[in-house]
């Protein structure tokens, strides 16, 4: 072997080492599992779309869609919440219920510096489906909407419709997130309060729900603490249930959908807190096949930030659910843990009080909407070998 690349091998992972142990990670410890919703189980027919934060106080709160069908009709958003680590859960919370209507893809964002907990969510009408919105031919438009709690989650606000200043009236379909919202910790933006999102456009050279149609992102953005909310520039062509996340210098990454045939995450950078945005790149390191992802900023280290990243890592299907980590402001990721090798879809990635990671995301043993799963465990599990859940083990 070369002396300098066993060299720098060294190196690197006497740093990764440091990194954990200064974190405070631990050798391999139990891992904690909690099925929070299961399909056919409760008062709704399906259960999809997990979103998960942690409060100022320390609770936990996970978000999802209540189904009876499919990604549009009779649709409301549920919580549960978590002032344990995850341990324990309390009841479902009904976050909201319009009628027969569809109320979707939740996602919340924490004002550190107020407690406030921001909660966006896509709304439209029940009879209308994704390829009737797209076309504009169906009954209303799809709109972003806000709601907040001051307690912790136990209580919401009227849902407000923030069309007006966070939606381009040409735009069909319209979804926040799914995931999460950041706020910015360093540099100019520092405590700015960002919102990913996705639309569908009027593009001739498109071809979207065999129409003239493309798939573009753009984030929602505040700086008065959620008083008032922008709109960035779009981000395309191709690409659609974005995340953002805070890089080490206060920069933005935005991680996408990509309908681009690369079997790859689309990603775009921002330098003015996600006003505008870079061209798309392909990042080939993060595979995909058309599914939703999540990337979190996870704390920083020796000056180095860590971030983590979870999808179904394969090229076709929904199956290995997988959290790959980054050392480098995701430049690279430095290993891949199989967290559920069975079938798996949409997932949301958050930092515990504890210190642990929480992952709460789709899983099934024949089809990957199932169930929603919440698992807890030490980040040294991430450098551990093996799948952190067998394959038999949803079933207990």
């Amino acid at each position: 072997m070369n002396i300098k690349i066993a060299s720098f091998r060294s190196v690197t992972l006497v740093f990764i080492l440091s990194c954990l142990t200064t974190l405070g990670f631990e050798k391999k410890g139990n891992v904690g599992k909690t099925v929070l919703w299961e399909q056919g189980s409760g008062k709704y027919n399906n259960y999809r779309i997990p979103s998960v934060v942690v409060t100022p106080k320390g609770t936990i709160l996970a978000f999802c869609e209540a189904r009876e069908a499919g990604d549009t009709g009779d649709i409301d958003i549920l919580l549960k919440r978590s002032s344990d680590n995850g341990k324990t859960w309390s009841d479902e919370i009904v976050v909201w219920s319009d009628s027969t209507n569809t109320c979707g893809n939740p996602c919340p964002v924490v004002d550190k510096e107020t407690g406030r907990i921001w909660l966006f969510t896509s709304r439209n009408d029940g009879e209308d489906d994704e390829t009737e919105i797209i076309h504009k031919t169906g009954k209303s438009a799809r709109l972003p909407y806000s709601c907040y709690s001051d307690d912790d989650g136990l209580t919401w606000s009227v849902h407000v419709d923030m069309s007006e200043t966070c939606r381009d009236t040409s735009w069909g379909w319209y979804a926040t997130g799914p995931g999460i919202g950041i706020q910015v910790q360093n540099g100019p933006y520092e405590g700015r309060l960002i919102i990913p999102a996705n639309h569908s456009y009027d593009d001739p050279n498109g071809n979207i729900r065999k129409g003239p149609f493309g798939y573009g992102a753009h984030v929602l953005f505040s700086d008065d603490h959620g008083k008032t909310w922008q709109m960035s520039e779009p981000i395309k062509p191709g690409c659609n249930e974005s995340q953002v996340v805070e890089l080490a210098d206060g920069s933005l990454l935005m991680n996408m959908r990509s309908y681009n045939g690369q079997h790859a995450r689309a990603i775009s950078f921002s330098i003015d807190g996600g006003e505008t945005w870079s061209e798309i790149e392909h990042d080939y390191q993060l595979v995909e096949s058309k599914c939703q992802a999540s990337i979190l900023n996870f704390g920083q280290n020796n000056g180095k930030t860590i971030h983590l990243f979870s999808n179904p890592a394969v090229s076709v299907g929904r199956t290995a659910m997988t959290v790959k980590t980054s050392f480098d402001d995701c430049e690279s990721w430095s290993n891949s843990k199989m967290i559920y090798a069975g079938p798996s879809a949409y997932s949301c990635l958050v930092k515990l009080p504890n210190e642990k990671v929480g992952l709460f995301f789709e899983a099934g043993e024949k089809r990957p909407y199932e169930k929603l799963v919440f698992v807890a465990f030490n980040p040294k599990e991430l450098f551990n070998e093996g799948t952190l859940l067998e394959n038999n083990s949803l079933k207990k």
